[in-house]
């Protein structure tokens, strides 16, 4: 079993055959989306039990845009999912400003989705004040986040503002 989470069609738990590889679970997942970094995937690489592949978004003309792809894990081969363009989820205090807003229970310098005021959120790359609104409503009506990748079900946050997310948020 292996997360994928990203630019992809259905991002969440795949399970697979033992021998799989990463161009399968992608399959999985229904595919990479426009704009996603699949190239910085080897694809032909065989998964293990427990990995989590983060489809980011494909470098531009100008370099990186946000979160490169990685394989996270066991056998990890990338380490540093962010391509030198945003900071990693390790490296990311200080980057929004917001890491002691964000409240307590997570890596530090994250913004944690359960405990994050409509500042800390509206501090975030691709928030405005109308989804850190629509990110608080949706905790009101759900519950507390279980994971980040529920963001998407957030009125306002696509596949493409979730991979900036990724790395700046935890739950």
């Amino acid at each position: 079993m292996v997360s994928v989470v990203g630019m992809v069609a259905r991002s969440g738990l795949v399970t697979l055959p033992p021998g799989s590889r990463v161009a399968d679970a992608l399959d999985r997942a229904g595919g990479v989306l426009d704009g996603g970094d699949r190239d910085g995937l080897n694809l032909a690489r065989k998964v293990e039990d427990g990995e989590q592949i983060l489809v980011g978004v494909a470098p531009g003309p100008e370099g990186p845009a946000g979160p490169r792809s990685a394989i996270l894990g066991p056998g990890s081969d990338a380490p540093n999912p962010t391509g030198g363009g945003a900071p990693s989820a390790a490296g990311a205090g200080g980057s929004t400003g917001s890491g002691a807003s964000g409240g307590s229970g997570g890596e530090p310098g994250l913004v944690n989705l359960n405990t994050a005021d409509v500042a800390a959120l509206d501090e975030l790359p691709g928030v405005g004040p109308v989804t850190a609104g629509a990110i608080l409503s949706w905790r009101t009506a759900n519950g507390p986040f279980a994971n980040v990748d529920q963001l998407a079900e957030v009125d306002g946050i696509g596949p493409a503002t979730l991979a900036k997310l990724r790395p700046l948020v935890t739950v």
